[in-house]
């Protein structure tokens, strides 16, 4: 039976959109190419502002993007070295998060310095870890897709959406939302085949049927074209897997041979302080055609296709981050089971926040 003296909330009957993203794993910030060699920029993780620099000599670091002394952004400042200087009153800070120097005082006369983070890179990603960092070490990075495997071809897509993450997840996981691709993707129904389950993931795998519409030019070029029978249902061919492993989310496509044809990485963070707001890092590896250069030829439509997909998915995400905010809560009736064990595995994986106006992030 429950203990009668914990006060502490039900995850499961907590509003979803106000569980916090867990900050004890590796979360992407910047794409590796954005921060060149003696510059920094400026990132955050839901309300925390984080300064990434990237030293003339050395790896990458990440600190508070805050000065101790007046609390102007460090990503504004000045690298020198393997350090970051204010730039208000040049106050410098190593990778440490140790104030190292003030122009105008002593050297026995530093005050504290600013938070660290531990960081990485990796897929051309820079991670942080945000949580505690006591836990980095022992906390491996996601799969990232294919994006180290010469066979296949990799697109990276960073979108702003303006939704609480966990909007994010339910879109990927319920692919019966087809029907809102009408447009681009033609007549296609979900057939959910099965999933599995176990600690901190959830998988569905689906495949599916056109009926009555032509296979879209990028989907031909990639898969292969499907020969239709006016008489009846086509199915598709491929078997498409949905996977969230917290906090991360994939999405794999294999052909009626079992072999994987695409791959897709993504991972939401929160860039805001009402967490209203989530930075999306993805990778999306295409398997190499054997006929050489043909996976150039078809990159630009592959990526008109995808862009056009994913902005219809982000209209109808913010509605729903619209309609939260206007209701006061979440009023969603699911009914489909994998969605329901989703939104449970999210709640308990999560930080269950104070009830208040409008969701946090820690």
């Amino acid at each position: 039976m429950p203990d009668p003296t914990n006060s502490s909330p039900d995850p499961l009957k907590t509003d979803l959109r106000r569980v916090d993203i867990n900050p004890d794993f590796w979360y992407p910030l910047a794409w590796s190419k954005d921060l060149k060699r003696g510059k920094t920029i400026g990132r955050r993780f839901g309300r925390h502002p984080i300064a990434l620099v990237r030293p003339e000599e050395g790896s990458v670091f990440a600190l508070e993007d805050r000065c101790a002394h007046r609390q102007v952004p460090l990503s504004l400042g000045k690298v020198s070295g393997e350090a970051v200087q204010c730039c208000y009153h040049g106050w410098a800070y190593g990778r440490s998060g140790r104030c190292i120097d003030v122009p105008y005082l002593g050297k026995g006369k530093l005050p504290n310095g600013v938070r660290t983070y531990p960081c990485r890179e990796a897929g051309g990603m820079i991670f942080i870890f945000p949580g505690d960092a006591a836990k980095a070490e022992s906390v491996p990075l996601p799969p990232l897709a294919q994006v180290d495997n010469p066979a296949f071809k990799t697109r990276h897509f960073s979108p702003v959406v303006k939704c609480h993450y966990t909007f994010m997840h339910e879109n990927l996981m319920d692919m019966n939302h087809q029907f809102l691709h009408r447009r681009q993707m033609g007549q296609i129904k979900a057939r959910f085949l099965g999933q599995d389950e176990g600690e901190g993931f959830i998988e569905a795998r689906y495949s599916f049927a056109r009926s009555g519409s032509q296979q879209p030019l990028a989907e031909r070029l990639i898969f292969g074209k499907h020969h239709d029978d006016p008489g009846r249902e086509q199915p598709v061919e491929e078997i498409v897997s949905i996977r969230t492993t917290y906090p991360y989310q994939s999405l794999k496509i294999h052909d009626k041979d079992g072999d994987l044809i695409m791959e897709l990485f993504s991972v939401y963070v929160p860039n805001s302080a009402d967490g209203a707001s989530t930075q999306t890092f993805g990778l999306l590896s295409v398997l190499r055609p054997k006929t050489p250069f043909l996976i150039d030829v078809i990159w630009p439509a592959l990526g008109i296709f995808t862009n056009r997909i994913f902005e219809e998915d982000r209209e109808i995400m913010e509605l729903e981050q619209a309609a939260w905010r206007e209701l006061g809560g979440d009023h969603n009736i699911e009914v489909f089971p994998i969605v329901r064990k989703l939104r449970d595995l999210l709640k308990v994986n999560g930080i269950v926040k104070e009830q208040t106006a409008d969701p946090v992030v820690v």
